[in-house]
């Protein structure tokens, strides 16, 4: 039996590893030990090089990522049978014999089996680096709860697209130093984010105020920032609320933290949306865990829309007979968050210091030169312009330096 015969029969064997197994890229190497063609060697390649022309970083990538079962269990601290330890190292000791197969002999052995003069063809070629899987895997094992596995080992940012967590590949977000005024608010929110992260004891979190403010641009900035800390974003739209149980259950066992993020949070009357986040807040039995809080932002201090004819004649809430009893439960909800935070639209000159931080991050050049804008004139034209949008704010400060920046 040749050496690849025998890593053909060693990656079939991979079975707490399976899913390394089964990447479209091993499975093409698998083929191309198997079959010696140029076809099967282009397809490998093709799959190959998107990630970059390493093999041996390709496999070590796999294994770091993966989140099989054996990871969970060691990042939920579960007790392992001594034959399972085991066979992970055997696996892993397999997975680096692959990681280290040679482009060069490969490429004969195909060009041997399929034309006679070898100089007629070139076939592209792939690299290996000297790696110890065993040695990787154990040192990341190790890290776990700053690191992650699977797609919270890749990804900061998630969201919930039926029923499930998935990634933000792109996510849009500001960093903290392109944050300006406002830092008492976002030292609340940078405090309370720490006290998750250390498990001195975090609350949940609701910011409220004013349109523009930048309330869900401190929580994104603050959870980009604490990513290598081991904290991580998931984000549920209003009308995925009643999924909170689910969401909090799929991340319990996560050594990981988690802001569970709601934007823009209001209701109308009762929903069930409202009664999944009260249950919530409250402490019910799928409440947050020790690795989890909810940080919600809004433009209501009382988050439930209520019109004049709920207090009069209970409309909205079925001809409750007990109107008053349902409406005080509704109007607390804000209450339950165990910290609220207010941002307000900022003052003449709060807004004016956004506005120059901003012309100064944009690299607009305030002066009297040919090519630069007065003090003056950027105070009238930014005035000006909160006036047309609504008032002042830092969003009104940064649309404003935006089109400035290209001359409109």
């Amino acid at each position: 039996m040749s050496i690849y015969d025998e890593l053909k029969i060693k990656i079939d064997s991979l079975a707490i590893f399976s899913s390394v197994k089964d990447d479209p890229a091993v499975a093409a190497l698998r083929r191309l030990l198997d079959a010696n063609s140029v076809a099967a060697y282009s397809e490998f390649i093709e799959l190959l090089y998107p990630e970059g022309a390493s093999l041996s970083a390709y496999i070590r990538k796999l294994v770091l990522e993966d989140d099989n079962f054996y990871v969970k269990a060691v990042a939920a601290g579960k007790k392992l049978d001594p034959e399972i330890i085991a066979a992970v190292k055997n696996e892993l000791s397999v997975l680096t014999e692959i990681s280290q197969i040679p482009s060069a002999d490969i490429r004969q052995r195909v060009l041997d089996a399929n034309v006679s003069n070898a100089d007629s063809l070139v076939l592209p070629k792939w690299k290996t680096e000297e790696c110890n899987l065993v040695k990787d895997f154990t040192g990341k094992l190790t890290n776990i709860a700053v690191t992650g596995y699977g797609i919270y080992a890749k990804y900061t940012f998630f969201r919930v697209e039926d029923g499930k967590i998935v990634p933000v590949a792109h996510p849009d977000y500001q960093k903290l130093d392109q944050l300006f005024e406002y830092k008492r608010e976002r030292d609340l929110v940078i405090r309370n984010t720490e006290a998750l992260l250390d498990g001195s004891g975090a609350s949940n979190m609701l910011l409220y105020g004013d349109m523009g403010t930048g309330k869900s641009s401190t929580i994104k900035a603050v959870a980009a920032a604490y990513a290598d800390q081991g904290l991580r974003m998931i984000e549920l739209k209003k009308n995925q609320l009643f999924q909170i149980p689910a969401v909090m259950e799929e991340i319990a066992a996560n050594p990981l933290k988690f802001i569970i993020f709601i934007d823009d949070l209001s209701f109308a009357g009762n929903d069930d949306n409202f009664s999944a986040l009260k249950a919530t807040l409250e402490g019910s039995i799928t409440g947050c865990g020790d690795n989890s809080v909810i940080y919600a932002t809004s433009n209501r201090r009382h988050l439930v829309r209520e019109s004049a004819s709920d207090r009069v004649s209970g409309a909205g809430f079925d001809d409750d007979l007990h109107l008053n009893d349902t409406m005080q439960e509704t109007m607390s909800l804000a209450a339950r968050f165990g910290l609220t935070i207010t941002f307000s639209k900022p003052g003449k000159d709060a807004y004016l210091s956004i506005v120059r931080s901003l012309a100064d991050e944009y690299g607009i050049a305030i002066g009297d030169g040919e090519d630069e804008i007065t003090e003056e004139e950027l105070i009238t034209k930014a005035e000006a312009f909160a006036i047309r949008r609504n008032g002042r704010s830092p969003r009104t400060a940064r649309q404003f330096i935006e089109l400035l920046k290209i001359g409109l």
